[in-house]
């Protein structure tokens, strides 16, 4: 797994996905593995689910961003099946320690919300 492409990655999510700073780190939480889950199916050529509101949701924002992915990073369409699924795990692990874990942000787990 290259770290050179999981920061190309990671810095497209930070500029232009507003979902990994949803104001509580349940929520964060949730979209960061609903729509990286059915962003790998995507990238994978699998078929997300779509049968609730959520999974809906969640493949909205992932089919966009895989779109931007394959534009911006055409190194993608050289990578199987098992590297696209490493990258993206890596790209997880990445936002949650940046969004989650080690956020300063003392709201995400106050306790009144």
């Amino acid at each position: 797994m290259s770290t050179e492409k999981i920061d190309q990655l990671f810095n497209y999510v930070q500029e232009r996905c507003l979902w990994q700073f949803f104001s509580r780190s349940w929520d964060r939480q949730e979209n960061l593995d609903g729509i990286l889950k059915a962003a790998t199916e995507l990238l994978t050529g699998k078929d997300p689910a779509r049968e609730t509101p959520m999974d809906r949701l969640f493949y909205a924002d992932a089919k966009i961003m895989v779109q931007d992915f394959k534009a911006r990073f055409p190194w993608l369409e050289e990578a199987g099946a098992a590297q696209i699924r490493d990258l993206m795990h890596g790209l997880k692990d990445r936002l949650s320690e940046i969004a989650i874990t080690g956020s300063l942000n003392h709201e995400l787990n106050h306790t009144l919300y």
